[in-house]
């Protein structure tokens, strides 16, 4: 069995209105020291082991449904998960 995390996130070069505005928030609440705020998703997949490639089959899962590749970035961590 494998745990997968999966970090997805904006291009650098694509506007984040929803991290402006924590952003804005954050200084509301006097935490001036926030210089910049990205906001990004988590996933965490755990898949059963198969004759398949696993580093394959999610570098499939995430460019065919889990990022957008035209505006996000994305990685991902696999970890083989031993059951006890």
């Amino acid at each position: 069995m494998y745990k997968v995390k999966v970090y997805i996130t904006l291009r650098e070069s694509v506007l984040d209105p929803q991290g402006i505005a924590v952003q804005s928030s954050l200084h509301a609440l006097t935490y001036d020291e926030v210089q910049e705020v990205r906001i990004g998703k988590y996933m965490e997949l755990t898949l059963a082991k198969s004759e398949k490639d696993v580093d394959v089959r999610v570098k499939e899962m995430c460019e065919k449904l889990l990022a957008n590749t035209v505006i996000e970035d994305y990685r991902y961590e696999i970890e083989e998960v031993v059951p006890s």
